[in-house]
């Protein structure tokens, strides 16, 4: 079984809330299950979103959509502060949350601009990841390490119930990161067959440290989408452009562009290769076209499944 979302910041950041709200409802009646929100502090030179705000605008601002953070730039906080906003998150809205976490993208800059060393980040991800699981279970932590001293700290109450971590990345890193720590693994940029692969040795890695095996499996695709596959094509380069500086031809082979039958097949490979939540990242000539063709694919990738 596949669950199917949306990761759209034009609704989640909409300055209107009756818009938004509006969205919102256009995007759960029409079949959509979730809705991923994104994360930077000053992603090539100042833009970004900050993950659980944009998670609280949507859980908010209505009452049965879920939401990914996909995913939340941990090592850059302290997670005795993130603790207690999950701990307020999940008392406004109980169950309706998954955490992902990662290391950061590709521009450094981010990650320094904050006081973080680079070089340190994964360290300081995989510390911060065993603070925030030990708080999650309600009693008093103390920590010694080599980011964070915590002495005696309890953050109360736990969020119940407790909020599922997924853990963003690529390579052998992210794999024993998700085996050690994560209910699951959510991949961006990578092809079905890499997916298939990631999660096969996910599954190795977490029975070979008698963890058990993780059942979430995701992945957030960048898709063109409209009624004419060359339109779509154009308008998913214009913003690959415009937001990674990336030409079309380094990125078609992770991001289809297409009618919403042509990106659903494209999509399929994913469900095939054990992916559990897809969320789309629509490009399309509107907000409410976005909202729309996602709902076919989803519709049509329910259908594959039965």
């Amino acid at each position: 079984m596949v669950t199917v979302g949306i990761s759209d910041q034009d609704v989640v950041l909409n300055p209107n809330p009756l818009v938004r709200r509006k969205l919102l409802d256009r995007i759960a009646d029409l079949g959509i299950e979730h809705v991923t929100v994104g994360d930077h502090i000053t992603f090539h030179g100042g833009t970004g979103f900050d993950g659980i705000v944009s998670a609280t605008s949507v859980l908010a601002a209505h009452d049965r959509l879920s939401v990914t953070i996909g995913v939340y730039l941990l090592a850059l906080r302290h997670p005795v502060a993130v603790a207690r906003q999950l701990s307020t998150l999940c008392q406004l809205a109980p169950g309706r949350l998954t955490l992902g976490v990662g290391v950061g993208g590709e521009d450094r800059a981010e990650i320094s601009s904050v006081g973080v060393n680079p070089a340190t980040r994964g360290r300081r991800l995989d510390e911060a990841l065993s603070v925030l699981t030990e708080l999650a279970r309600g009693g008093v932590v103390s920590h010694r390490g080599e980011h964070f001293d915590i002495d005696a700290v309890r953050v109360s109450p736990p969020p119940q119930p407790r909020v599922p971590i997924v853990i963003g990345g690529r390579g052998d890193v992210a794999i024993q990161r998700t085996a050690r720590y994560g209910d699951g693994w959510l991949g961006i940029f990578c092809s079905a067959r890499r997916f298939a692969e990631t999660r096969q040795r996910i599954l190795d890695a977490a029975a070979a440290l008698g963890r058990p095996a993780p059942t979430w499996f995701g992945v957030n695709v960048w898709c063109g989408l409209g009624i004419d596959s060359a339109v779509a094509r154009n308008l998913l380069a214009e913003r690959m452009q415009s937001l990674y500086r990336l030409p079309r031809e380094k990125f078609q082979h992770v991001a289809p562009a297409g009618t919403p039958a042509e990106v659903a097949d494209w999509l399929g490979a994913f469900v095939d290769a054990g992916a559990t939540h897809v969320t789309v990242v629509p490009v399309a000539e509107s907000v409410e076209a976005g909202i729309d063709a996602v709902a076919e694919v989803g519709s049509r990738l329910a259908a594959r499944t039965g």
